[in-house]
């Protein structure tokens, strides 16, 4: 507890301060979570990597997780509001290579730092409940998850052409290309054919569509179309193409199967295993063609081939299908603009109304045929109008009525999409299909940083669980183990580790020598905190019931592809296997913006970088909070060229002295003070839930600054420091900084007389009656123009407006002797005086 016997200080130390109530929280311990009966709200933010210290992203993150956190404590909810590091990983893994440190100590020394830097910025964490990722601990329940999915079928291994990053050695998931780069390094990434684990998460693609509708409104618009375009559902129909000497038929996915009619040939992805296997009953100088085209296509990003403004390339594999609606053969060609895991990796070309399919068409001299007629189609451009594609060089792709489509023909495109998918499953040649750019998500990692993939592979390829009893596999020693990144698992070299037995038969056997993408640790790890300390299982069904889903998440929409589609994956798979009782992680999500300085992204070699340890120590943690919060609307980026935390320091320094200041006892009656300030003071207690609710921290904050002044104007030119009301607003004004700057806000609550800790006080209410207004300012214009103000009862009529307002001299000076034509009122506030 704080000493009542210790001086006031003069001044505003934040340093002092921040040294004292830092002490005193280690100790009291405020923001332990019990269990009680109180209405619960379970807020948190995206966990770090431990990859080095804090950095000002980190301190607008938890400096605006924790005004939400804050919030609902003080109106009087349990709150939930944990903290752990995900410290599995490149980041961490990378680092340690850099410096030639060992992985494992180096993270934990970090997270020491981090730990360390996180405790002074003071955000109210429930510190017994933090966890690491990397702890055995931790990734036995990773384990676990993966050993449940794999009895269910969602966990398999497969060979495919994979991502690959040839900086960091190891493969990447496609929502880990950006760009056709790696998103950790920016190094290009290449397609390699691998034996790799996926999770199926493509089992879940309808659910992981439609369920976003329950979001509208709590998550940001910008992240649900993120994730519809991700998913990235399409209907239309499968379409089965015999293949002149193939018994097996060649299935296409087509969103147009009106357009049937007009495909003239047939493109196979040059990377797919149907490609290798028609190329092989080509002739020898078609296979040699099509092996130097493969290796080239090979050296290309998945982004280069999908650049519809790239020259086409292909190789025609002398093989021909047979079109299932005309009989007509066109030819099978590969080319690069059609991708492998789309679809069925193959396509139907029709290049009168597709313009890839069309450029292609043009530069090897294949068919063209129109079947569509867009002349009376009102989405097509009009230069369209009458133009043949192969003399315009342009695709029709107006919706229009089909033509030369025999029993199609005169159809809209919705009629005669029906009507063909009618006709192919009459005939048996196909049937109505749906089609998602999402693919299962691929979860093999080349890398010694991570949670070791719980298989053992028997000596005749079987694939054997480790038994749950067995759990956790842990990582070997560093010791000896070079976890340079070389192309294959450095846990492939850990000889002693990799060498096991058959649990099933004792037999001679070897583990799986992959670790699992982290975004496995982080798809589930806001379950684990209701019970981070449990050893017996992952997380308590009764406490998620209790705590679950997370009310509020709180991080960057950088993640809004990656971890929260697989955090929306894993929840609909553990609800599914009776877990929990929910199909959502996250009932609402905040992005905050990112901090800048000088209109771009921080960093060393711009030299623009702030280092927050730098701005704590010269304007101390609460100036630093403040700052944030005042900054603009969450989601906006911060340029911190642009703020003044320099001035926050100043400002809470005159919130303190109205602390020092009040000279009143505590528990008098408030009702017998100043009664101008105790309207602002309760205007500003009704007002400001709904602004934190609706995440307006910056206008909360321009509040708290008007009722300082109010309340320093009452010190100095009112009723003095001794009146009731000027305690009331001091005492208010702590309680809404405990929100913002945390250090000041105890200081002063401890100032004004009372116990810590002010941040669990609770929100006072506002007084309804205080909250009626005696008078509102009425602007008074004359053809729009501002002429006057004036005071009115907020109950006055038009007429009595229109009246005060026309004899006013500033009115009576501007109409002068124009006739007025009409006066506009709305009352209270405004008087428009329109003249001829």
């Amino acid at each position: 507890m704080a000493d009542p016997n210790a001086e006031t200080p003069a001044e505003y130390d934040f340093a002092q301060i921040q040294s004292k109530w830092q002490a005193i929280w280690d100790k009291i311990e405020p923001f332990r979570t019990e269990d009680d009966s109180r209405r619960r709200k379970y807020v948190l933010d995206m966990f770090p990597y431990p990859s080095g210290d804090l950095h000002m992203g980190h301190a607008e993150a938890y400096a605006l997780g924790d005004i939400i956190a804050r919030y609902w404590r003080q109106r009087g909810f349990n709150v939930l509001h944990p903290i752990g590091w995900d410290s599995f990983g490149l980041p961490a893994e990378n680092a340690a290579i850099k410096r030639g440190a060992d992985p494992v100590k180096w993270t934990y020394e970090n997270i020491e730092q981090q730990k360390k830097s996180m405790k002074q910025y003071a955000p109210s964490f429930d510190w017994s409940r933090v966890l690491h990722t990397s702890d055995p601990g931790y990734y036995k329940w990773n384990q676990w998850l993966f050993l449940k999915m794999y009895e269910k079928g969602l966990a398999y291994r497969k060979d495919s052409w994979v991502n690959w990053c040839p900086k960091d050695q190891t493969v990447l998931a496609n929502e880990q290309v950006e760009d056709g780069v790696c998103e950790r390094c920016g190094t290009p990434a290449e397609k390699r054919k691998l034996t790799q684990w996926y999770f199926k998460i493509t089992d879940y693609a309808d659910r992981l569509l439609d369920d976003l509708d329950q979001l509208e409104g709590h998550w940001p618009a910008k992240v649900l179309t993120m994730q519809r375009n991700w998913i990235g559902r399409s209907f239309g129909a499968d379409v089965d193409f015999k293949i002149e000497g193939r018994e097996e038929v060649l299935t296409v996915y087509t969103t147009r199967p009106d357009t049937l009619f007009g495909a003239t040939f047939m493109v196979v992805a040059p990377d797919s295993d149907l490609a290798a296997e028609l190329v092989a009953g080509s002739t020898p100088e078609v296979q040699r063609a099509f092996d130097e085209y493969l290796k080239e296509v090979q050296k290309k990003t998945e982004i280069e081939r999908q650049d519809a403004g790239r020259e086409k390339t292909g190789v025609f594999l002398d093989r021909w299908a047979i079109n299932p609606v005309n009989g007509q053969r066109v030819p099978i060609w590969s080319a690069d603009y059609v991708l492998a895991d789309y679809g069925h990796g193959a396509i139907m070309a029709v290049p009168a109304h597709d313009q890839r399919d069309l450029d292609f068409a043009l530069k090897f001299d294949l068919p063209i045929k129109m079947v569509v007629d867009t002349r009376n189609s009102e989405d097509a451009d009009s230069a369209e109008e009458d133009l043949d594609p192969a003399s315009t060089r342009i695709a029709l792709h107006g919706e229009g009525r089909m033509i030369n489509s025999g029993p199609l023909d005169g159809l809209t495109k919705a009629e005669a999409i029906a009507r063909m998918i009618e006709l192919l499953e009459k005939a048996g040649t196909g049937r109505a299909a749906k089609a998602f750019r999402l693919r299962d998500w691929l979860i093999s990692r080349q890398r010694f940083w991570g949670t070791p993939i719980p298989i053992i592979h028997a000596q005749d390829g079987t694939l054997v669980p480790v038994p749950e009893d067995q759990l956790p596999l842990r990582l070997p020693s560093t010791e000896g183990l070079d976890p340079a990144p070389k192309g294959s698992s450095p846990l492939g070299a850990a000889t002693e580790w990799i060498t096991t037995k058959n649990p099933v038969d004792g037999s001679p056997a070897k583990r799986d020598p992959d670790t699992m993408d982290t975004f496995v640790d982080s798809s589930w790890y806001f379950l684990r905190f209701l019970n981070p300390n449990d050893d017996s299982r992952a997380f308590d069904p009764a406490e998620a019931e209790k705590w679950a889903p997370v009310d509020q998440y709180i991080g960057g929409v950088t993640h809004a592809i990656l971890h929260l589609l697989y955090a929306r994956f894993i929840t609909k798979v553990l609800f599914d296997m009776g877990y929990v009782k929910f199909t959502e992680p996250f009932s609402a999500l905040l992005n905050q913006g990112m901090v800048l300085m000088d209109g771009s992204a921080m960093s060393k070699s711009k030299g623009n970088l702030v280092r927050l340890s730098d701005q704590l120590a010269e304007h101390g943690v609460d100036a630093v909070r403040l700052t944030m919060a005042f900054a603009g609307p969450p989601e906006d980026d911060i340029d911190w060229a642009d703020v003044a935390p320099h001035a926050s320091a100043k400002f809470l320094a005159r919130a303190w002295r109205l602390a020092r200041d009040v000279t009143s006892a505590k528990d008098l009656d408030w009702t017998a003070g100043d009664l101008a300030l105790r309207r602002v003071t309760h205007r500003f207690l009704a007002d400001a839930p709904g602004l934190v609710e609706s995440f307006k921290f910056n206008v909360v904050v321009a509040r708290i600054m008007e009722l300082v002044n109010a309340t320093r104007k009452a010190i100095d030119s009112g009723p003095g420091a001794g009146d009731p009301a000027v305690r009331e607003a001091a005492e208010t004004v702590a309680l809404a900084l405990s929100l913002f700057s945390p250090y000041t806000a105890e200081e002063m609550w401890e100032l004004l007389g009372y116990e810590p800790t002010v941040a669990l006080a609770g929100w006072r209410e506002a007084d309804p009656e205080l909250l009626v207004e005696e008078s509102v300012v009425c602007v008074v214009q004359v053809d729009g123009k501002l002429r006057e103000r004036m005071d009115v009862d907020p109950n006055s009529t038009a007429e009595e407006l229109e009246k005060a307002a026309l004899g006013l001299p500033g009115v009576v000076r501007s109409v002068a002797d124009r006739k007025i034509a009409k006066v506009i009122v709305r009352a209270p506030k405004l008087v428009n005086i329109v003249t001829e």
